[in-house]
C-alpha cells in the first residue's frame, strides 16, 4: 500500500509503498478514506512530541471502510463505515480506566503515535475506539470531527455553563466548537493573530459576534477561554480577560513554556486546566450532538502524496479550517 512515513523528526514524511497492515486481535483492517492533518501531527514531525515509534505512518482522524477483522474482532462487519481518533487502546484495568477517565491510562496508546495511522491507503484500529460513522458526508467532512471536534468538546465541557466564552486561535477545533457554543445559546468571541483576515471572517460567519487580536482584552470580560493555539503566552493573557471565578482551559497536547505572571492574575478563584487526549464517552457524545447542531466543516483538500506540503501550511497558518487528506 501507498503511506507517507516519518523516519526522523525533523525530516519531511517519505512517500513510499510498504506491506499491508493485518489485522490481530480485536482488530479491523479499514479502507482509509480520508485522514485529517492535526497539529498534533505537526507537534510529532517536529519532535516536541518525542516519543513516537519509528518509523510511524502519522495521522489520528481516520475516516475509512472496515474490510476484514481480525480473529477476535467481534462488532463491525466488512462495510461499516468507522472514524478512529487519537485514542488508540486503554488497558482497562488501572485506577484512571477504572474511574471512567481512561484519557489518562498510563499505557495508553495513541493513533499515528504509538500505532501506524492514516496518512496511507490502509490502516488497523482496535474495533472498541472506532467510532462507527454515517454513510452520506463525504469523508472530508467528516475527518476533523474526529480530533478538533472531540477534543474542542471535552474542552467545551469544562467550562460549564459559561455565557461569554473566548477561543483563542481560530483553526480546526476552533470553528467547529465555535457552531456548538452557538447551538448551546453561548456568545462567542474570536481572538486570533494579528493579520488573520481570513480566520476573522470564518469565526464571524460561524457566529462569532466579535473577533479581534489574541494579545489584547476583548470587548467585555469573559466567563471562560479555551485556548487552542500552542502559545504559553496566551494563557496570561486570557486570565487577564477574565470574570472572577472563571476558567482557561489549555485544549492542546502540546504549548510552549507559559510565562510567569502576577499571582492576582490567578487571584478570586480562576481557573487554569488542561485537557489531556478523549474518552469514547466524549466521541459517542459529540458525534451525536454534530448533526443535531449540525457542526459543518471548512476544509482544504489535499492528496495523499501533498501530505508535507499539508503540513507546512498548517505550520505557517495557512489554512483556514481543516486540512484533510483524500486517499480514497
Amino acid at each position: 500500500m501507498r503511506a507517507m512515513v516519518l523516519d526522523r523528526a525533523g525530516e519531511p514524511l517519505r512517500e513510499t509503498i510498504v506491506v499491508d497492515p493485518v489485522p490481530g486481535g480485536r482488530e479491523v483492517l479499514i479502507r482509509v478514506e480520508a485522514c485529517g492533518v492535526c497539529r498534533t501531527d505537526l507537534h510529532i514531525v517536529d519532535g516536541e512530541l518525542t516519543e513516537p515509534k519509528l518509523p510511524l505512518i502519522p495521522g489520528h482522524q481516520i475516516v475509512g471502510e472496515v474490510v476484514c477483522g481480525g480473529p477476535g474482532a467481534e462488532s463491525l462487519e466488512p462495510g461499516t463505515r468507522v472514524g478512529v481518533p487519537w485514542l488508540g487502546w486503554t488497558c482497562g484495568e488501572c485506577e484512571q480506566c477504572r474511574a471512567g477517565r481512561e484519557n489518562l491510562c498510563p499505557k495508553a496508546r495513541f493513533t499515528g503515535y504509538d500505532i501506524d495511522g492514516g496518512y496511507a491507503e490502509l490502516a488497523v484500529a482496535d474495533e472498541r475506539f472506532c467510532f462507527e460513522l454515517p454513510e452520506g458526508p463525504d469523508a472530508l467532512e467528516l475527518a476533523p470531527l474526529l480530533c478538533g471536534g472531540l477534543i474542542g468538546y471535552r474542552a467545551l465541557r469544562f467550562c460549564g455553563d459559561a455565557e461569554r466564552l473566548g477561543l483563542y486561535g481560530f483553526g480546526s477545533a476552533a470553528h467547529m466548537i465555535c457552531q456548538v457554543a452557538r447551538h448551546q445559546g453561548r456568545r462567542v468571541f474570536a481572538f486570533l493573530r494579528r493579520g488573520d483576515d481570513e480566520g476573522a471572517a470564518l469565526a464571524r460567519s460561524l457566529g462569532a459576534e466579535w473577533t479581534g487580536p489574541s494579545d489584547e482584552p476583548g470587548p467585555e470580560p469573559l466567563d471562560a477561554a479555551i485556548i487552542f493555539a500552542p502559545v504559553g503566552e496566551l494563557v496570561p493573557a486570557a486570565l487577564r480577560a477574565l470574570v472572577p471565578g472563571g476558567v482557561v482551559v489549555c485544549a492542546g497536547i502540546h504549548m510552549s513554556d507559559i510565562p510567569s505572571f502576577p499571582y492576582e492574575l490567578l487571584w478570586r478563584e480562576r481557573v487554569v486546566r488542561s485537557v489531556a487526549n478523549l474518552t469514547r464517552r466524549d466521541g459517542e457524545e459529540f458525534l451525536a450532538l454534530a448533526p443535531q447542531v449540525p457542526v459543518r466543516t471548512t476544509v482544504t483538500e489535499y492528496p495523499l502524496a501533498l501530505a508535507n506540503e499539508a503540513l507546512d501550511d498548517l505550520r505557517a497558518g495557512r489554512v483556514n479550517g481543516s486540512a484533510v487528506l483524500r486517499v480514497a
